[in-house]
């Protein structure tokens, strides 16, 4: 069913209705599922039962003009707007005045698919989908992202985001932590749906609870005090944050590696400050791992996926590696340090630059 946004009482409507929820009920977003139903008047019709618009394109302009209006009443109320929409419709976070929808953010469906398909896979196979963790760089810039973790991924036979990782039960929750830690770093706005902060083992079903016994197991309340953890970190250290939606807050170390399924990333905040991210998605402790980094200096680590606190092995780097000024894989210093099995760590360099408070 689709509503006749040409229609003014219709759309009045609609609007009436977001607004109603921001203002007597103070909802600070909303998301709307579908936006790609709206936006093609061919959407999930056989030729023949649709018409073109006045232009002979399948675009519905009067559903694009109300989203617009839609985007522009509800932003101006101090409200966020979210859009669940799949196909490569452009513009979709930018302003009316510039050709765009309006909304605030887009969920990167692309980014949710191909490493949820990665991290499923065996780790002695993930170097052959070594591309599906580094592809979403490609576009990641094209809109305002959101990375879901959404209640669309812990139903209908999909299983939880735990019970998509192989291995044993240890590796399983390692490989949880480790794309959990990757997804806080990569960029875009983070979204997990509730249950993934500890670990949900089963899928999510709207007649019962969440499985909250969980959280007294150690290993899953490792999970939950990584993410609580992670958010932490997120606030404190602007680099994961401040330059979402540029590539100035972005630069690859190594997306390459697939031999070792590792990934290194620096994150960059306004002040030259950045936060270096390194993932290890394989069960084996890289040794003496060289990497090229923006600065010589002293980096501490201020997150591993690994540590015992969490329900991993412990192994790390005691606290900091020191870089030095040697140039290596296109940077003009060189850090050596060990990478923990399934693992992410972050790194930020302590000397260069004072820590945010």
């Amino acid at each position: 069913m689709v509503f006749n946004y040409g229609r003014s009482e219709v759309a009045n409507y609609l609007i009436a209705n977001a607004l109603f929820w921001v203002r007597e009920f103070h909802i600070d977003a909303l998301r709307l599922d579908a936006v790609a139903s709206m936006l093609y008047l061919d959407y999930s019709r056989e030729a023949g039962d649709w018409v073109p618009n006045e232009f002979g394109g399948n675009e519905n302009l009067e559903a694009i003009s109300f989203l617009r209006r839609l985007n522009e009443l509800v932003h101006a109320e101090g409200a966020v707007t979210i859009a669940e929409e799949s196909t490569a419709w452009p513009s979709v976070t930018r302003p009316p005045e510039h050709g765009g929808l309006g909304f605030s953010y887009k969920w990167n469906m692309g980014w949710m698919n191909d490493t949820l398909r990665y991290v499923a896979e065996d780790p002695v196979h993930r170097k052959f989908h070594h591309d599906r963790m580094t592809f979403s760089m490609v576009y990641a810039f094209n809109e305002n992202f959101v990375l879901p973790l959404s209640h669309d991924e812990v139903v209908h036979g999909k299983r939880s985001i735990l019970g998509r990782m192989p291995g044993d039960g240890w590796q399983r929750l390692a490989n949880l932590r480790a794309y959990y830690a990757y997804m806080f770093a990569h960029p875009g706005k983070k979204l997990l749906f509730m249950g993934n902060e500890f670990g949900q083992a089963d899928e999510w079903h709207h007649d019962r609870s969440l499985d909250w016994h969980l959280a007294d197991d150690p290993r899953h309340r490792g999970v939950q005090q990584l993410v609580r953890d992670l958010n932490g970190a997120y606030r404190k250290y602007p680099a994961l944050h401040e330059i979402d939606y540029e590539p100035a807050g972005f630069r690859w170390l190594n997306c390459d590696d697939r031999d070792n399924s590792v990934f290194a990333f620096a994150r960059f905040d306004r002040h030259g400050r950045c936060v270096v991210a390194i993932s290890n998605f394989t069960p084996v402790v890289r040794e003496a791992y060289s990497l090229g980094v923006p600065h010589a200096g002293r980096f501490r680590e201020i997150l591993n996926t690994d540590a015992d606190c969490y329900g991993g092995s412990g192994a790390g780097n005691l606290g900091a590696v020191e870089a030095v000024a040697e140039p290596y894989q296109w940077c003009p210093a060189k850090l050596t340090l060990r990478l923990p099995p399934l693992a992410t760590l972050y790194l930020s360099a302590t000397d260069r630059f004072e820590e945010p408070q």
